[in-house]
């Protein structure tokens, strides 16, 4: 039978779990890839026990020197960031012959073109469906699945812990600050959640699947991003009252800016019922109409689910374009303009006086947006009242400027916050 020898680099929460199912499932994994899946070396910043049995299994305290090992057919890149060691084990890894496996997703949003290049002037697979939505078939469900497929718009909750913040405040009525300290306490959020709260990590995971979609040279610096720190529990009160509920989604369209933001959805909506720490991606396209896929989108076993089916994949000898098409036909991305949301949120504090409400609807209308509803709570003499209102149809340059003109005014108190209204989500 045929053997394919693997190395890990990298035994955090992730590595350390596709070890441990390499070795101690292997009877499982062979009948499945139709080869013996030999994991022959790891390298991790200490040699400690983690599950599995080291027999065999050589420690490499420079992950770098694996790329050059002749006894190696796949390296498993999982140390995470986007430079440094891990680029270069890829990239050095591919151009000496092997196949590469990688949860990275900042790696991909930054260097997958070059690597593509790389695998496929080398002959080898550059494989990732790990680095987005982890325990869902993301990529390959639209790469392979949908190949046929022209895609219109690619929509999708792509952050686990943004999405357990938000369901917690809408749940309990709790502030984000307070549930992000439960999630950082729980494991949810790392003691550093700027990668996360702020949509950098979503935003690696949409330039991936945009750039799949449309046939594009990945461009992870043409995403628009924003994240969830301003959304307040008020703001998760009033979109209730309006029938709505905020999640943070990733939307991209073709010859659009792909972007990543709060959004306001239906509470009848089947994105609006993705709760916790659950990721969903939705395509529509022709002739297929439309797709929901959703689970566990990270964690050590729908993760490591990820990385072990791009093995047994490379193991069957299955064959891919990483972006779906070969590199060199890759188009650079037309973007013409940011993806129109149609609708919006907007909500201030004010003063609570006499003229201030004209005032307001007279700005947004000298900026050509029209009103199609408000909501006021809270009165008290002389203290500042949230205001919100919703709009019809307009263009988000008019809702920009209008925002600008409202923050010059004397009566508002604090930032003003803008959210869009997805329709047909």
């Amino acid at each position: 039978m045929k053997e394919v020898n693997i190395a890990i680099a990298g035994l955090g929460v992730v590595g350390g779990e596709v070890a441990r199912i390499l070795c101690n499932d292997a009877d499982r994994l062979k009948r499945q890839a139709g080869a013996k899946l030999n994991l022959v070396a790891v390298s991790a910043r200490q040699v400690r026990d983690r599950g599995f049995s080291m027999d065999g299994i050589s420690f490499a305290e420079d992950a770098a020197s694996l790329a050059n090992r002749d006894d190696i057919d796949i390296v498993v890149e999982l140390i995470g960031r986007s430079e440094g060691v891990a680029l270069d084990l890829c990239r050095n890894a591919l151009k000496s012959g092997k196949h590469v496996v990688t949860a990275n997703k900042a790696l991909v949003a930054h260097h997958g073109h070059e690597l593509a290049i790389c695998a496929e002037e080398n002959d080898t697979q550059l494989c990732f469906e790990a680095a987005v939505a982890g325990g869902i078939p993301a990529i390959k469900l639209l790469r392979e699945g949908l190949s046929a497929n022209d895609i219109e718009l690619v929509t999708g909750i792509l952050n686990g812990t943004c999405n357990y913040i938000l369901t917690e405040m809408t749940q309990t009525g709790r502030s984000f600050d307070d549930v992000l300290a439960e999630a950082q306490a729980k494991g949810y959020a790392e003691a550093e959640p700027s990668f996360d709260v702020d949509g950098i990590d979503a935003a690696h995971k949409l330039a991936i699947l945009a750039a799949i979609a449309y046939g594009q040279k990945i461009r992870f610096e043409s995403v628009q991003m924003a994240g969830i720190r301003n959304i307040s529990d008020t703001d998760i009160g009033f979109a209730a009252d309006l029938g709505y509920v905020i999640k943070l989604l990733g939307t991209a369209a073709r010859y659009a800016l792909p972007t990543v933001q709060p959004c306001l959805i239906a509470q009848d909506t089947q994105l609006a019922k993705i709760d916790g720490a659950l990721n969903a991606v939705a395509y529509k396209g022709s002739p297929v109409q439309s797709i929901l896929c959703t689970g566990p989108g990270a964690g050590d076993g729908p993760t490591a689910s990820a990385v072990l089916a791009d093995i047994i994949d490379i193991a069957r000898g299955h064959r891919a374009f990483p972006f779906g098409k070969p590199a060199a036909s890759l188009l650079d991305a037309d973007i013409q303009k940011p993806v129109d949301a149609g609708r919006y949120y907007l909500r201030m504090m004010v003063k609570d006086e006499i003229g201030v409400l004209n005032t307001v609807t007279a700005i947004l209308r000298d900026h050509d947006i029209s009103v199609e509803s408000m909501l006021q709570k809270g009165r008290s003499d002389n203290a500042p009242v949230h205001l919100v209102f919703t709009t019809h149809s307009t263009e988000h340059a008019y809702v920009r400027a209008a925002c600008n003109s409202l923050s010059g005014e004397k009566f508002v108190a604090g930032d003003i916050l803008a959210l869009p209204i997805m329709e047909n989500v």
